[in-house]
């Protein structure tokens, strides 16, 4: 199965040079005290990455076409600038192993899919029975998507409340058959409690970060944190719904956030009126702009 991983130099001038360097260093403390408590976070930004952003599902809106590279199909042609996409499809009906290959083969080295767990997991059987065969089947489709399989994504049903026995023993089987990355999108207010985050982390598994959320802290990824994913599906109008650039200003300031490539994800699931393209593309912008400026001032601190 696939898984996701001064020196000080000597002064030989006497006293008068020794001097000047103790004028110079206390200049830079004066500037690091200054910018405190802001001026680690800006060093460590000298090394930050993009986040991973793309859309669930890979179609292109033609307006945004122009935007795009050219491509033999819609996701050649999503991937020439998206390095990530969530696959919803699999939640309503299983694709042939094959198909995930000549997915992974279409795609860049670098780009990564999340792939819906199926509804017969999570909503038909709702993780109740034994789900070894039902995991065992679908782990063996998307193992086809190689080291381009990113993320496992499990939806729950929003009536679906956390039983501890229940949930560690569904995450046991799971893990017991795949050790890459698995993040959950619980809907139920139960699963969103210091308890539910433990059970979480025991079994590595991120909470969604999903907006809009019903619980007060249900907007922000917790649980297992190595991998911090967020959804968001349109606001106030579920999938149809744009989102504002003070908005998405924030989304970059938190995704942005991390020195580990691959660490965020941020999908946009408000397809329904062709707005997740336009958004991803604003939240690619932003996060450039954002991490660029903080390089820059970083380097300027330093210098």
């Amino acid at each position: 199965m696939p898984s996701e991983r001064v020196a000080g130099r000597a002064s030989a001038s006497g006293s008068k040079s020794s001097a000047a360097n103790s004028e110079s260093d206390s200049r830079h403390r004066t500037v690091a005290q200054r910018l405190q408590p802001d001026f680690l976070p800006l060093v460590r930004s000298a090394v930050m990455v993009m986040p991973r952003i793309g859309c669930a599902g890979w179609s292109v809106p033609a307006q945004h076409r122009h935007r795009f590279g050219e491509g033999v199909d819609l996701l050649k042609r999503y991937a020439t600038r998206f390095n990530a996409v969530e696959i919803n499809s699999s939640f309503y009906r299983p694709h042939l192993a094959k198909t995930y290959a000549r997915w992974a083969a279409t795609v860049p080295d670098d780009f990564r899919f999340a792939v819906k767990m199926p509804k017969t997991i999570t909503h038909q059987a709702r993780l109740y029975a034994d789900a070894s065969p039902l995991l065992a089947e679908f782990f063996d489709q998307v193992s086809l998507l190689g080291n381009k399989l990113g993320a496992v994504l499990i939806q729950l049903p929003p009536s679906l409340k956390l039983d501890h026995g229940i949930a560690c023993a569904f995450f046991a089987q799971l893990r017991g058959q795949f050790n890459g990355s698995v993040v959950c999108e619980p809907r139920h207010a139960s699963w969103f409690d210091p308890a539910a985050d433990a059970v979480c982390q025991q079994y590595r598994v991120g909470r969604v970060g999903a907006d809009p959320s019903k619980n007060e802290n249900g907007g922000r990824p917790a649980g297992w944190m190595s991998l911090r994913y967020w959804r968001w599906h349109g606001s106030p109008r579920m999938y149809y719904s744009a989102y504002d650039d003070a908005r998405l200003h924030d989304l970059a300031a938190d995704a942005g956030a991390t020195t580990t490539a691959g660490n965020s994800w941020c999908i946009f699931d408000n397809t329904a009126a062709g707005h997740a393209v336009a958004d991803a593309l604003k939240l690619q912008e932003l996060c450039s702009r954002m991490i660029f400026d903080k390089r820059s001032t970083a380097c300027r601190v330093n210098a």
